[in-house]
């Protein structure tokens, strides 16, 4: 007789059956945690991530298929500025740590770098884990190049992959995000610098996952004086366990982001506060809809596989809600599908989350134009009211406008408009 399933193994086999029984699982990481986190409204990317479902291969699968990824030049550019980076045994990196971050500490004269193959994401997370309480312990420079960190995401684990990880002579962990946009006379594109201030907050929770898991408590860093330079600010000692008196790591809420200088491939770094996005991103997270409950919801034999036929393959990524936004085209792969969807629908949403959260209960432009024009919609509901005020404004507008045309004749030829105001 064979056993009872466990809870998380019928979720996999569910899984499994929505991604198809030939079909590998696509990993997360931290860009597709940072979007997910950006959406939490979105069940169809909840789902499909959760699933491993690679949305490249379905969204070209559907007719729509996707502008949104990095280019080949880039990612190869990217992987030798990285590796120019922490060549030496990540003797230039640990500088700038030190440099940027924790200018008291003892100068890195040489670091460790561990050793962190293992088989599989499980069992590199494992070696991950092992190498911080070894390095934690013993104190000193440490570099783990490529650590593999777990973190648990709609009741599933996603497996992440930092850049590297330094661990400081009194014990605390540092997130280093490598980018290959450049850093112009110290500073760099703040579009930019957000994106990868909310990739590494996804970092810096799931080091403290590791840093529970270890049975430490992370201190709450102790703020620098006024007076201190940012770079130079201090974060707090570590403090001690209850248990043996070995020292509780403390994740530090400043990561440094290195980037070229200027137009060269000299590297250059600068330490970016993410406390901010790290909440933003724990809150977000936190609300996501657990991925068995979206799953529970759909049809029987609800099924994402690319080889489907269009029909079948449509009618099942349809089943699951989404919630489309403008800046889904930056962050993910079925923006394009979504988008022509939710035009169709004549969804608000399409037109952004500001404009959205502004109209209220009205949800589709039907509404919004049928209120604007009185037909429908509660007076004393304020975005109707402003609606038909914003109309009567637009109405008077063209009256004038139409009155000045016939008081001075027909408008003169789009030429001779440039023309004068030139």
């Amino acid at each position: 007789m064979p056993l009872p399933r466990t809870r998380g193994t019928a979720l996999r086999h569910r899984l499994a059956e929505l991604r198809g029984p030939s079909v590998p699982p696509k990993a997360l990481d931290a860009r597709a945690l940072a979007a997910l986190a950006a959406n939490p409204g979105c069940d169809r990317r909840a789902l499909l991530d959760g699933a491993g479902v690679d949305k490249t291969v379905l969204a070209g699968a559907l007719g729509s298929p996707s502008g949104f990824g990095q280019s080949q030049f880039a990612f190869m550019r990217g992987n030798a500025f990285e590796a120019r980076v922490k060549a030496d045994g990540g003797a230039e990196l640990l500088r700038l740590v030190h440099e940027r971050l924790d200018p008291g500490a003892e100068p890195p004269v040489s670091g460790a770098v561990p050793d962190l193959t293992a088989v599989g994401p499980e069992g590199r997370a494992a070696r991950t884990a092992l190498a911080l309480r070894e390095a934690t312990a013993v104190g000193g420079w440490t570099l783990l190049d490529h650590p593999m960190l777990a973190l648990d995401v709609a009741g599933s684990p996603a497996f992440l992959e930092p850049d590297a990880v330094v661990v400081h002579p009194d014990g605390s962990w540092t997130v280093v995000e490598i980018k290959s946009f450049p850093m112009l006379d110290g500073s760099a594109d703040p579009a930019k610098v957000g994106a990868a201030a909310r990739q590494s907050a996804v970092y810096v929770l799931a080091l403290e996952e590791v840093a529970g898991r270890l049975g430490a408590t992370p201190a709450t860093p102790t703020p620098a004086s006024a007076s201190a330079e940012p770079e130079a600010e201090a974060e707090a000692p570590q403090g001690r366990s209850a248990q043996g008196g070995a020292p509780v790591p403390v994740v530090r809420h400043r990561i440094l982001l290195v980037c070229p200088k200027d137009f060269s491939n000299l590297p250059t770094a600068s330490a970016v506060d993410i406390r901010k996005q790290r909440s933003v991103t724990r809150r977000q997270l936190a609300r996501l809809t657990r991925v068995e409950d979206i799953a529970d919801a759909l049809p029987a034999g609800t099924c994402f596989a690319p080889d489907l036929p269009a029909a079948e393959l449509t009618a099942a990524v349809e089943s699951v809600p989404a919630t489309y936004a403008p800046e889904c085209l930056a962050a993910c792969e079925l923006a394009f599908h979504c988008r022509e969807r939710s035009r169709a629908d004549g969804a608000v949403t399409s037109l952004g989350r500001s404009l959205r959260a502004e109209l209220g209960g009205l949800t589709t432009v039907g509404d919004v134009l049928a209120a604007a024009h009185g037909e429908a919609g509660d007076p004393s509901d304020p975005a109707v009211a402003a609606l038909r005020r914003a109309a009567e404004l637009r109405a008077e507008a063209l009256r004038d406008r139409e009155a000045r045309e016939v008081q001075d004749g027909l408008p003169a030829p789009m030429g001779q408009e440039v023309t004068r105001c030139r």
